[in-house]
């Protein structure tokens, strides 16, 4: 991940370049907000890749004699039959809707995008009764 780091850290020294010389020569606010914050979301990337490289090594990946036997086995738990998903798509979807049409959609995406999120977390928690 040191690769990684050192390009999103470049990333960010092109926007705070950029930043700098906008806000000379143009006197905006909003486009100098708009590149500080990219700047910003720039170097939280390349701080989250460098302390995993800190914490964590070289990958097998970055390494000349790394082989792919390393990076193999399981990756993650996936749940093969969960309607969550599909509900908190429907609440996104209704959310975005909510925006052009009005407050009231929005509020009901809202409350379907956290159902299911809250039914995804929850799905495979068993209670002690």
């Amino acid at each position: 991940m040191r690769t990684e780091s050192i390009l999103f850290a470049g990333v960010a020294a092109f926007f705070l370049v950029t930043d700098v010389l906008y806000a000379v020569w143009s006197q905006d606010p909003a486009g100098t907000a708009a590149l500080t914050v990219a700047f910003l979301m720039a170097l939280l990337v390349a701080f989250f890749f460098g302390a995993n490289y800190r914490r964590r090594g070289l990958r097998p990946e970055d390494r000349r004699e790394g082989e792919v036997h390393e990076r193999a086995g399981l990756v993650d738990f996936f749940p093969p039959h969960s309607g969550w998903p599909v509900l908190t798509a429907c609440g996104a979807a209704g959310l975005a809707l909510g925006v052009v049409f009005g407050l009231w959609l929005l509020l009901i995406g809202l409350g379907v995008i956290l159902a299911g999120v809250c039914g995804m977390a929850f799905q495979f928690v068993r209670s002690a009764h």
